[in-house]
């Protein structure tokens, strides 16, 4: 059902919140402080620390995941959090963290704990609903930078003097039962789609994985290739060390005016503002590579998850990145389309060298280790026929994915736009 389709209070009244809109004329208002008191509580030994997310979850941190945190070396200030009551982080509301905790333990001061002043008069699943809908709207961040220059901080000071509408406490009850069951099934259907967009992205990184290291033609005579990690390849196809397809070149700029380019994971080689707005500055770029048109591209940090790009037009890159002309047998974008699989990166990975690990390290492929890898090669023909194939059979799964992507944003609208309408009170569902 459509929001516009739900019925409407009888009349309607000028609410004293500026955001708001009009209101049911049944339907009081009221400053938050006069609704909420802040809860201050000494935490207890045994307590466990409560996180309130984004999406509006408060509960233990054990409870989601363990890690990604920063754990603080002394918990100066810390507060108990009991289950039921209307967490509020302060550095986070205005992106939705805001909800009500399903436990009990501890909290970081920057959380507002939120208590109903009087009892019978509140529901605070009710107020979260309302709050993360005006999180949704922008209002929260409206009205933190209007506090403090240059700060979205949302404090229980600020919360306390919000004029809240207050419906009765039987038709809070009703909105968030109402809005349980609705939003429940929005969730269901936005995590099937979620679902589904995971198995098309898996089915597009098979298909140019198979394509692009086991040919077109199921039914081609196929061959021991050698390696234990390729197994079998197409007979009429080579084994070849990627040393013998590129050869590194290193050319200095000496003056640093040419354009400073970076690699981006789809887009390739792009203007280096367009990825990141770190200043470099002028003896820097003297030490910087020249790279010109045609040139392969590899960033040594990253190769593993496949950042290669290809040389539209000639600039600078970083040091740290390899450049290497191409030989005559070799299609670019079919290499390109290799070194970004799975079974690449992992060779890649392993070829590595230098301190810690994966990307969170200083691991870097060298030309010489990246040279050592063999590959199975096509003929040239065959590698532009592999592309051309690949890119109209992902393409067309690109396409299911931003079906799905749409149905997404329209089932997140739809359920913003539905939550904010009763919590209003500009539909009726009492």
């Amino acid at each position: 059902m459509r929001v516009a389709e739900y019925p409407r209070y009888d009349r309607y009244r000028d609410s004293e919140a500026d955001w708001a809109g009009p209101l049911p004329t049944e339907w009081a208002v009221e400053k938050a402080k006069w609704l909420f008191l802040r809860a201050e509580r000494q935490v207890q030994l045994d307590d466990e620390i409560v996180t309130c997310f984004r999406d509006g979850q408060v509960t233990l941190r054990s409870n989601r995941r363990t890690e990604g945190f920063t754990n603080a070396l002394k918990e100066h200030g810390y507060q108990r959090i009991h289950k039921g009551d209307l967490v509020i982080h302060a550095m986070d509301a205005f992106a939705g963290a805001i909800g009500v905790s399903d436990s009990t333990g501890k909290s970081t001061p920057v959380y507002s704990a939120c208590i109903p002043r009087k009892p019978d008069t509140v529901n605070p699943y009710f107020y979260a609903y309302y709050m993360r809908s005006l999180a949704g709207s922008g209002y929260l961040v409206s009205l933190a930078k209007g506090i403090r220059e240059r700060s979205t901080d949302f404090r229980f000071a600020d919360f306390a003097e919000l004029v809240l509408a207050l419906p009765s406490l039987d038709t809070q009850n009703a909105i968030v039962r109402f809005l349980d069951e609705k939003t429940g099934k929005i969730d269901a259907a936005i995590a099937l789609e979620e679902r589904q967009i995971a198995l098309l992205k898996e089915r597009k990184q098979i298909v140019i994985q198979d394509a692009v290291t086991k040919g077109l033609n199921p039914d081609a005579p196929m061959k021991d290739s050698g390696v234990d990690w390729i197994g079998e390849i197409p007979a009429h196809w080579a084994m070849v060390p990627l040393k013998r397809l590129f050869s590194e070149k290193t050319e200095r700029t000496e003056t640093g005016e040419e354009v400073l380019l970076s690699l981006r994971m789809h887009e390739g080689l792009v203007p280096h503002d367009e990825v990141s707005d770190k200043p470099i500055s002028s003896a820097e770029l003297k030490g910087y590579k020249k790279v010109r048109r045609g040139q392969m591209v590899m960033n040594r940090m990253r190769a593993s998850i496949g950042l290669f790009g290809l040389a539209s037009s000639s600039g600078l890159v970083s040091p740290d990145y390899a450049i290497f002309d191409v030989g005559d047998v070799v299609h670019p974008p079919f290499f390109l389309r290799l070194f970004k699989t799975p079974l690449l990166g992992q060779r890649f990975r392993d070829a590595s060298r230098g301190l810690g690990t994966g990307a969170a390290g200083f691991m870097r492929l060298y030309t010489d280790e990246f040279g050592a890898i063999s590959v199975a090669m096509p003929p040239l023909p065959e590698q532009q026929e592999i592309v051309k194939t690949v890119d109209r059979e992902a393409g067309k799964i690109e396409d299911a994915i931003r079906l799905k992507e749409q149905q997404i944003a329209n089932f997140k609208e739809y359920k913003a736009s539905l939550i904010n309408s009763a919590v209003t009170g500009k539909i009726k569902v009492a």
